[in-house]
């Protein structure tokens, strides 16, 4: 069965209202399309409550999800638990806060992901966490992020991942721990200065690429990179 769910929260500043957004979903086959417009946005699980966030909870082989929050103080927590999955993420605003995990206890090993994110503003952090496990064999990952003061957290465990991250604003941090079986690759293009980037490879089979272009000032770059699959961290 596939399940389409498509809501749009709008918030003014007359009324000073938060938009919340809860989903538990489960299925086959599911299409979700969220978006929120206003300010202290928040997609969180059912038991999700200001301050006490619990992640959006999404069961199923085949999934689609779009998400867009227009404004400023968003949160977003999710899990998906899927094999096939598909995600958009459009954020815009200050001070966003952006946490996701893909398949964490490895239901469905997450084969194949395509993720998509597009931030615009200041003072973002963002984590993800994607696959636990290198039964997962294949990700497309896509950042771009135009804005100052970002933080950028990923953990990924896939045979085969291609991770593109383009970054035009100051003061960025990006933490990248990428393993797996058969390799991957890491594009890191960055504009800005004050820069930090920690970047682990620890394939066990194959060759990792990294290519990274910075033009900026002031800054850390440590990369490790391990075909015994056990590379020592900056």
């Amino acid at each position: 069965m596939k399940k389409l769910i498509s809501i749009l929260f709008i918030s003014g500043a007359v009324w000073a209202a938060d938009n919340e957004i809860y989903v538990d979903q489960s299925g086959a086959s599911s299409s979700i399309d969220l978006e929120q417009i206003g300010s202290g946005n928040l997609i969180g699980g059912l038991n999700a409550a200001a301050g006490n966030m619990t992640p959006l909870d999404l069961d199923g082989t085949s999934m689609t999800l779009d998400i867009n929050q227009i404004g400023s103080s968003n949160i977003f927590r999710g899990d998906i638990t899927a094999d096939s999955y598909t995600g958009y993420f459009n954020f815009s605003g200050s001070s966003n806060n952006f946490t996701m995990q893909t398949d964490p206890t490895n239901t469905y090993g997450a084969d194949t992901s395509d993720v998509n994110v597009d931030v615009t503003g200041s003072s973002n952090t963002f984590s993800l966490n994607q696959a636990n496990a290198a039964m997962a064999s294949t990700l497309d990952l896509d950042w771009t992020i135009n804005g100052s003061n970002n933080s950028v957290t990923a953990a990924i465990d896939y045979d085969t991942a291609t991770n593109y991250m383009d970054i035009d604003g100051d003061d960025n941090t990006v933490t990248l721990d990428a393993d797996g079986y058969a390799g991957g690759y890491f594009y890191l293009d960055q504009t800005g200065s004050s820069r930090t980037f920690n970047v682990t490879q620890q394939s066990t089979l194959d060759n990792d690429w990294l290519k990274i272009l910075s033009t900026g000032s002031n800054g850390t770059i440590c990369v490790n990179q391990d075909d015994g699959g056990s590379a020592v961290g900056c």
